[in-house]
């Protein structure tokens, strides 16, 4: 017997079309975020146009069927609605090692990283913007609970507070592995355009 999870899941995902994401656009056409990019699965973006709060801007050449309905499936959409970003940005780890572009802060290594408290927590820091950086385990475990001039590490820049259009603009310096054709004059409008 065929267990019901497994069953409604491959009901909802058919494989031929689960890798059908659509672009989210705010009513401006700006994503509403570059990282992670704003994107819907084909179902709730298809729901979103039925319900006619988005507008389809590009679609995919597969569609869906129902008894009395046939859509292709929406590959660009548009809110209808002007969302207002984010002015404050949240003190995530997240957003932490996009502030510092997924970069250690000591050595500069990319791959497995933590963070760590340029002013140790042992010794009165505090777990703020201004304290808290990116860093590799390695260079994480050298420093330790060490000042930075015992540690002999030294920072690449300065910990701050980053703005929430700079962390947008940060999160355009990294792509997703995958951007469907229709999606790219979106993503990149203030590329220099060919004369």
């Amino acid at each position: 017997m065929i267990r019901d999870s497994f069953r409604t899941n491959f009901v909802r995902e058919p494989n031929g079309l689960k890798h059908h994401p659509a672009l989210v656009l705010n009513a401006d056409y700006r994503p509403l975020s570059y990282y992670p990019l704003s994107l819907w699965p084909w179902q709730d973006a298809v729901k979103a146009a039925w319900l006619d709060r988005v507008q389809i801007i590009a679609e995919y050449d597969e569609v869906v069927r129902s008894p009395s309905t046939e859509i292709r499936l929406p590959s660009v959409v548009v809110l209808k609605d002007f969302v207002a970003p984010q002015r404050k940005v949240a003190f995530t780890r997240f957003n932490l090692f996009l502030r510092d572009e997924f970069r250690c802060q000591y050595c500069g290594a990319q791959g497995e990283l933590t963070f760590d408290h340029v002013i140790p927590r042992a010794r009165g820091g505090v777990t703020s913007w201004e304290n808290v950086v990116a860093s590799c385990a390695r260079c994480n475990l050298k420093k330790g609970s060490k000042s930075l001039a015992r540690s002999g590490l030294s920072l690449r820049r300065a910990p701050r507070q980053p703005g929430a259009e700079e962390l947008r603009n940060q999160g355009r310096k990294f792509p997703p592995n995958h951007l469907h054709e229709t999606w790219l004059d979106f993503l990149y409008w203030d590329a220099e355009l060919e004369a």
